[in-house]
C-alpha cells in the first residue's frame, strides 16, 4: 500500500525488471544475516557493507524511474521529484 500513494510513473518492462533486481538485491543482502533484526541491520553504526551497496543501487534504479537526471543524494531531491511528479499527475485530471 506504501506505494499506493506515490506518483508513480509508467513504467516499461526494462525499468520494473531493473527494479525488482535490485530488490532483490536488497534482500538478498539482508539475507546473508538472518539472524539480525531489521533494526540491527540498518544500524547506521554497523550497517553491512553489502546491504548499502544494494540500498544504493535500488535508489539509483528508482530516482531514474522517477525521473532523476543524477544520482540524488538528500531526502529533499527525492522529495522535489515526487511534488512535481504529483503535479503533473493533478494537473492532467483537472
Amino acid at each position: 500500500m506504501t506505494w499506493y500513494t506515490f506518483p508513480v510513473p509508467a513504467l516499461d518492462d526494462k525499468i520494473r525488471a531493473a527494479i525488482v533486481k535490485a530488490g532483490q538485491g536488497v534482500l538478498g543482502a539482508r539475507a546473508v544475516y538472518p539472524e539480525r533484526s531489521l533494526a540491527d541491520a540498518y544500524n547506521p553504526l554497523a550497517m553491512d557493507p553489502a546491504l548499502v551497496k544494494a540500498h544504493d543501487k535500488l535508489d539509483r534504479v528508482v530516482d531514474k524511474a522517477f525521473g532523476a537526471d543524477r544520482k540524488l543524494t538528500t531526502e529533499r531531491q527525492r522529495l522535489e521529484i515526487l511534488f512535481t511528479r504529483y503535479a503533473e499527475m493533478t494537473a492532467k485530471k483537472a
